[in-house]
């Protein structure tokens, strides 16, 4: 077979052509060729080239095929090409070519072809019938309120639904294709005069620069073209909803689609993101400024809670209380492994019983969840080789790093290098490791911008969106590290309703 990437422009002779593509698609068999005698006179060759299951015969049958024999002339007085699309076929979406690259490529997207003797150009017509999935609320993304719909694989559908709720011409969206063998179909989305153009030119020049075989997910990409690509918190936001899409590029970021997987990225990505929930802006903005402050103090607590007790517990001791102490010593009496070993034993055992519990079904996953954190604990408790008060440190760890699920992967492992330190230094172990992760915080980086600290000074209007959510009527201004436009609303005057 003739590899894609060496083809050139295609031939002006019909017969020549099609043998081309036939070499091209040969041990393909679900690449269908129908050739055909079209017009009244049967004088005129032409031919279809589709994938067979993929695309809408009835399309291909009512308005290629029975035009084509219903032919009595070739169209004459305009370009041979416009003259057919205007007189003989009446399909929405249809394009031309003449590069060989172009027409194996829509082919293999389920387009259908049509070469037509006395015609320099190629005809792709738009029949594709894909099975998709229905729009449904995201697994991942649960809200008390606000909008039920969710990204399916089908990138065109996806668009549809933002497009849906930006109804302006200042959306743009460009497509762009990547994967030497899979050319995945990427798109481009962000609101002209509010994104900052330098963002986007970025995005392009990181987007270049991937020479890979594929693209499968969004993954993919994030991986390829994000800044410090060893740092375990993300540089891009991921989504699944529509909604979030829109709030994000009305902020002035950018969103990149890709065929074949519900979920978009947004860029750039601040690090208040990670505590921060579309359902936020759809809930009464004290409720919401609560939960964010939860989320954060959860987050602290999820990676602390486990060094902290293991620090006191083996290093401390004197900073508990005289009852709390002999209680936990008692407890610890008859445990035959040190305090570190322990926690590292029983946080290995609870991340085990959960990822098990999300790779089963749902009805078993929750189950074995509930089956494994009584059944296992209280046993492993009464028969001596853990101590209770582990088990409650573990679950509190475990249940805090719940609240914020975008930060499951960095939580996981300043978890573990933290117990570490703690369980070798004490508490001058815990305050080593958590000074290195807040310097790795304050360093991280998206697109170029820093994710923790404003680039302009600190003022109200620069934190009206971060710890706390301020009511709509005070967000007068979109992030002014990262739109272009930030006023939001113009008209009105800061603080006044």
């Amino acid at each position: 077979m003739i590899s894609p990437q060496k083809q050139g422009a295609m031939s002006c002779r019909y017969q020549e052509t099609v043998a081309h593509l036939k070499q091209v698609f040969q041990d393909d068999d679900p690449i269908e060729f129908r050739e055909m005698q079209v017009g009244t006179e049967g004088d005129i060759r032409a031919c279809l080239v589709f994938c067979d299951g993929l695309v809408d015969s009835e399309v291909i049958d009512n308005h290629l095929i029975r035009p084509l024999t219903q032919l009595k002339t070739i169209p004459r007085g305009e370009p041979l090409a416009d003259a057919f699309l205007s007189r003989v076929f009446q399909v929405n979406t249809v394009k031309k070519a003449e590069d060989y690259n172009d027409i194996i490529q829509s082919v293999t997207y389920v387009d259908t072809l049509l070469l037509i003797d006395g015609l320099s150009e190629a005809l792709l017509f738009g029949t594709k019938s894909f099975a998709e999935r229905a729009v449904t609320e995201p697994e991942g993304e649960k809200i008390l309120s606000g909008p039920r719909e969710g990204f399916t694989e089908v990138m065109m559908s996806n668009l549809s639904l933002v497009r849906r709720r930006l109804r302006t011409d200042k959306l743009k969206m460009r497509y762009y294709t990547l994967g030497e063998q899979t050319n995945t179909q990427l798109c481009i989305a962000y609101l002209d005069g509010v994104v900052n153009p330098e963002i986007v030119e970025e995005l392009y020049r990181r987007l270049a620069l991937i020479d890979i075989d594929g693209i499968l997910d969004a993954n993919y990409i994030n991986e390829l073209i994000r800044d410090d690509p060893w740092s375990p918190f993300r540089s891009m936001g991921y989504t699944e909803r529509p909604d979030v899409v829109t709030a994000k590029l009305l902020e002035g970021r950018v969103a990149v689609f890709v065929d074949g997987t519900p979920v978009v990225l947004t860029l750039p990505y601040l690090f208040i993101e990670n505590f921060q929930s579309n359902e936020d802006y759809y809930l009464n903005f004290y409720y919401t400024t609560f939960c964010r402050v939860l989320r954060m103090v959860g987050f602290f607590l999820s990676i602390m809670i486990p060094a902290i007790y293991i620090a006191i517990v083996a290093y401390h001791q004197e900073m508990l209380p005289a009852p709390l102490l002999i209680s936990i010593a008692t407890e610890r009496q008859s445990v035959p492994l040190p305090a570190a070993i322990e926690a590292f034993i029983m946080l290995i055992v609870f991340e085990i019983l959960r990822e098990t519990a999300l790779r089963m079904q749902s009805s078993v996953g929750q189950a074995l969840s509930i089956v494994g954190a009584l059944v296992v604990g209280q046993a492993a408790v009464e028969a001596k080789l853990v101590a209770a008060p582990m088990i409650i440190m573990v679950a509190l760890a475990g249940i805090t790093s719940l609240l914020v699920p975008k930060m499951n992967a960095p939580t996981l492992l300043l978890r573990f290098g933290i117990l570490l330190l703690a369980s070798g230094l004490g508490f001058l172990g815990v305050t080593i490791g958590f000074a290195f992760m807040l310097a790795h915080i304050l360093g991280l980086r998206s697109f170029g911008l820093w994710q923790l600290a404003p680039d302009k000074k600190l003022r109200y209007q620069a934190v009206k969106d971060t710890v706390v959510r301020a009511p709509w009527y005070q967000m007068l201004f979109r992030p002014e590290q990262i739109a272009q436009n930030v006023v939001r609303q113009g008209s009105r005057r800061e603080g006044q309703p």
